[in-house]
């Protein structure tokens, strides 16, 4: 369904170190190329889907949408433990430790952060242990 999603941060260098950091458990790596000056993408290169951080390209600071997340597939409970681990340790902030949300489905197994930026984003794992 989606090619790629936009956000917009404040310092590309620690943006590129915080998304290094919290994809990696989920198997995703920068796009070969896609980095310059303001931007870089994780994820599939053309036609996506990826992952693209930013500096807006209105020139005007960056915002959090409010109501807005991004989730990510991981691949199995672990990634997503391994996600969450690697968002704080790299200047995120907790929005919901991981562990299983029964109100969404016997099996699934998410963690909620923010990264520096405040962009909420998210790890889920649909299957069993």
């Amino acid at each position: 369904m989606f090619s790629y999603v936009t956000l917009g941060m404040t310092d590309i260098t620690r943006a590129r170190t915080f998304y290094d950091a919290v994809l990696a458990p989920l198997g995703h790596a920068r796009v070969p190329g896609a980095d310059d000056e303001t931007s870089s993408a994780w994820g599939l290169d053309d036609p996506g889907p990826h992952l693209w951080v930013t500096a807006p390209f209105d020139g005007r600071a960056p915002s959090a949408g409010n109501g807005t997340m991004v989730s990510f597939l991981a691949p199995t409970r672990a990634a997503v433990d391994a996600f969450h681990a690697a968002a704080l340790a790299h200047g995120g902030v907790d929005a919901g430790a991981p562990g299983l949300r029964l109100h969404y489905g016997p099996h699934f197994h998410a963690a909620y952060v923010r990264d520096p930026d405040g962009h909420k984003l998210n790890a889920v794992c649909y299957g069993p242990e």
